[in-house]
C-alpha cells in the first residue's frame, strides 16, 4: 500500500493551480460562493485537503484566483478606430462571462479584490474613453455608468432567470392587476412574451442608451448637460433686515 507521502506526491503530480481554480469555479457555478470550501474542493478533486493547500494558501486566495480567472475572459476594449464599437463588444463580453459566473459580481464589488485581470480590463476601458476625447472627469462618470450597468444587469437577469416559476407568477399577476393597474399588467405581459419576440436583449438596449448618451456628451466637447441650479435668494442688506424687524415688532 502506498504511503501517505507517496499519495501526496502523486496528488501534486496530478494537480495544478489551474486545475484547482477551475474546480473551485465549477463548485461556485453550481452552488454559489457559499458552497465553496477547502474540504469540498479537495473532495471534488479526489485528494486530501492538504494537497489543495500546496497550491492555494486559504479560501481567500482561492476567491482572488477564481475572480482573476473569470475576468481574464472579458474582451478588452481595444482595436479599431470606433471607440463605441470597441466598448460595446467589451461590455457585452463582460456581461456574457458574468452570466456564466454570476457569483463573480459580488467579488468584483469588493474594494479589496482588485485582480490583475480587472486592472487590465479597467485600463483598456478607461484608456479607450480618454482616447475618444473624454476628459478625466467625464471618463470617471462614463466608466461607472458602464460598470454599474454590467454588474447590475447581470445580477437582475441572473435573479430572474433562476426563477423557474417566473412565467406562472407573471400570468397570475396580469390577471390580478389588469383592471386596476393596466400598464403594470401590460408590463408583466411583456415578461411573458419576451422569449417569443425578436427583440434586442435587455442588456444591449440599456448599453446602447448609455453609449448614445456618451456620444452626445462627446459631441458637446465632453461636457455634461448639468441640471440648472435652483434660484438662490439674494442676501438682504443689513438695512432691509432691520426694516423688516421694525415692521414685525411695531405696535
Amino acid at each position: 500500500m502506498a504511503s501517505r507521502v507517496e499519495q501526496s506526491a502523486e496528488a501534486r503530480v496530478r494537480l495544478s493551480r489551474d486545475r484547482v481554480l477551475r474546480a473551485a469555479i465549477s463548485i461556485a457555478d453550481e452552488g454559489g460562493l457559499g458552497s465553496l470550501s477547502m474540504r469540498k474542493l479537495a473532495q471534488d478533486l479526489g485528494v486530501e485537503a492538504m494537497s489543495v493547500y500546496y497550491y492555494v494558501a486559504n479560501k481567500d486566495e482561492i476567491l482572488d484566483g477564481i475572480l482573476n480567472f473569470v475576468i481574464s475572459e472579458f474582451e478588452l476594449a481595444i482595436g479599431g478606430p470606433d471607440w463605441k464599437a470597441a466598448i460595446r463588444r467589451s461590455a457585452i463580453s463582460a456581461h456574457d462571462v458574468l452570466m456564466r459566473h454570476p457569483w463573480a459580481c459580488s467579488l468584483m464589488m469588493s474594494v479589496k479584490r482588485v485582480a490583475p485581470a480587472r486592472m487590465r480590463y479597467m485600463e483598456s476601458l478607461l484608456g479607450r474613453l480618454r482616447e475618444a476625447g473624454f476628459s478625466a472627469n467625464m471618463t470617471h462618470h462614463a466608466y461607472h455608468a458602464l460598470d454599474s450597468h454590467i454588474i447590475g444587469s447581470t445580477l437582475w437577469e441572473a435573479g430572474y432567470s433562476s426563477n423557474d416559476d417566473l412565467e406562472d407568477v407573471a400570468k397570475t399577476f396580469v390577471a390580478k392587476t389588469l383592471r386596476d393597474y393596466p400598464y403594470l399588467a401590460e408590463h408583466a405581459e411583456q415578461h411573458i412574451t419576451r422569449n417569443t419576440r425578436k427583440d434586442v436583449p435587455e442588456f444591449e438596449f440599456g448599453l446602447d442608451l448609455i453609449l448614445d448618451g456618451l456620444e452626445k456628451i462627446r459631441a458637446r466637447g465632453g461636457r455634461p448637460q448639468l441640471r440648472a441650479p435652483a434660484a438662490a435668494t439674494a442676501p438682504r442688506s443689513r438695512r432691509a433686515r432691520a426694516a423688516t424687524a421694525h415692521r414685525t415688532t411695531a405696535p
